[in-house]
């Protein structure tokens, strides 16, 4: 593995860098304080190309490698993970989804305008008991011979609203447990679709999430992705893919709150120097300098193996597990070495924190992740 980066990637990082340092810094804490959505700062990722940055150019998407999506993400994140994280979803979830697994008919009529940014997905996964455990679907499409017919509810829906096309995963043969699941494109205005109120969350505040409540909704036949009873396994193989991201996000948050311990550090004084000079804060920014620096290559090896075609499921796994720890850590320590100045808005790092916290949690917790690793580890 050679993670020279090439001059288009490191034009890419670069146009991610410009775009958060120069426009997403301005309002970010005041989206945050308001949980308002970032309309302006989307159409302008979708302007940059962004959100469809892996899609084959032929529907017209950035054919971008996931190397080059890790660096954007993490640029991004370094200042806003509200906005990388609908970033994410269209593209690792949504657009990956849609590309990998669709027919061509699908991917002329969803792909395309996702691709362009013109609209955005949503994917559709947790409900109120199926979590951590994704193979207990409460939500049923029930086979009506041209359509399916679907009840049910789905939790912590990110672009829940803002969102035009849903990817929806739900069973239709509940005797065949997680063989009998099914994925779907929905229409996110088709009637019989109701949202629950935003939620009102700890962090990432200003991306938009709901519950989406679904009573009787028509879904004709050609929108089912893949063969009857593919659902999990199409949903597995995404969230793959998705953990890299989420891990790159982690990244990202991790690596902006450590700039901002740093510069903190070589500015405030105590006893006559810069902090930076006691050993007790140079030894904390040399921990969490190390578990960056792991967590970044832990990202572009899950990357990278997925650019060349190899299994990359334990790898993501991995990197997701590493990158979300190391950004609650380093998170937690900047704040520390801020002392009260970290526990104010101002300052930012309190916000990284809380940001920090979820990457944790959805794509798969921590422990799932471990999971994953274990299981892998068992079967070598």
């Amino acid at each position: 593995m050679d993670f020279t980066f090439t001059e288009e990637q490191l034009m890419i990082q670069q146009s991610a860098r410009d775009y958060a340092q120069r426009e997403l810094i301005k309002d970010v804490l005041e989206r945050d304080a308001k949980a308002e959505y970032p309309t302006q700062h989307v159409k302008a990722l979708a302007e940059l190309g962004f959100l469809g940055m892996l899609v084959d150019p032929k529907y017209d998407g950035g054919g971008m490698d996931t190397i080059s999506y890790v660096l954007a993400m993490e640029e991004l994140s370094k200042i806003d993970s509200s906005i990388s994280v609908i970033m994410s979803v269209n593209n690792s979830l949504v657009c990956y989804g849609i590309e990998a697994f669709g027919t061509e008919a699908q991917k002329e009529k969803w792909l395309k305008p996702l691709a362009r940014g013109e609209q955005i997905g949503a994917f559709l996964l947790s409900e109120p008991e199926a979590g951590s455990d994704a193979t207990s679907q409460r939500t049923l499409a029930i086979d009506k011979g041209d359509h399916y017919l679907v009840n049910g509810v789905k939790n912590w829906i990110t672009n829940g609203n803002s969102a035009a096309v849903y990817v929806l995963i739900a069973q239709t043969y509940p005797d065949k447990g997680h063989k009998g699941i099914n994925a779907f494109i929905v229409d996110r205005h088709s009637p019989g679709i109701t949202l629950g109120p935003h939620e009102d969350k700890m962090g990432m505040r200003s991306s938009d999430t709901h519950s989406v409540m679904f009573t009787d909704v028509k879904v004709p036949k050609e929108n089912r992705l893949g063969e009857d009873g593919f659902g999990f396994k199409f949903a597995m193989k995404t969230l793959e893919g998705g953990r890299i991201g989420i891990a790159a996000q982690a990244l990202g948050i991790a690596q902006g709150a450590y700039e901002r311990a740093v510069k903190y550090a070589k500015e405030r004084k105590t006893f006559g120097t810069e902090i930076i000079n006691h050993q007790a804060i140079g030894f904390k920014l040399a921990e969490m300098h190390t578990r960056i620096e792991a967590a970044r290559y832990f990202c572009l090896k899950a990357a990278w193996l997925k650019d060349q075609g190899k299994s990359y499921g334990t790898a993501s796994a991995m990197a997701k597990y590493w990158a979300a720890e190391t950004a609650m850590y380093v998170t937690t320590e900047a704040v520390q070495i801020h002392g009260g100045y970290g526990y104010v808005k101002e300052y930012h790092v309190e916000r990284l924190m809380r940001e920090a916290k979820l990457t944790q949690i959805y794509e798969g917790t921590s422990e799932i992740q471990q999971m994953i690793i274990s299981r892998a580890i068992m079967s070598e």
